[in-house]
């Protein structure tokens, strides 16, 4: 199975997306239940998708063993340490998930502006500009 045309367009910027969104999913959860007794704040790895995404790429062609394709698995949600233990063993820090979401939204608005500049650039060459 050959690598699709997307994954040879957009590269990792796709499915980074994706995991972002679902990232803020998850963050907005945490944040949504701050005060909620015995909530356990969770999180998504993008090293755990990255790494699968590697795998997949790496093992698409028929010669290769265990060649998967199909979409990549987005990544369970982990559940996080706390960083400081409360009475109510709730473990969402909110100043700390506030933070995280922050860096997810840049991290997402850097995708999208990846892949709409080659998006761009595709549609420049289209047009013969």
């Amino acid at each position: 199975m050959a690598v699709s045309g997307f994954d040879q367009l957009f590269g990792i910027h796709e499915r980074a997306l994706q995991f972002r969104a679902a990232r803020a999913e998850v963050l907005a959860d945490n944040l949504a239940n701050a005060d909620t007794p015995n909530y356990k704040a969770r999180d998504l790895e993008f090293a755990d998708v990255f790494n699968a995404t590697q795998h997949r790429l790496a093992t698409t062609q028929p010669g290769h063993l265990g060649g998967a394709g199909g979409a990549m698995p987005a990544g369970a949600p982990l559940y996080r340490e706390p960083l400081q233990a409360s009475l109510d063993q709730n473990t969402v820090d909110a100043q700390a998930e506030h933070a995280r979401f922050l860096q997810n939204s840049i991290q997402y608005e850097a995708s999208l502006r990846f892949l709409q500049g080659r998006i761009n650039t595709l549609l420049s060459a289209l047009r013969r500009e």
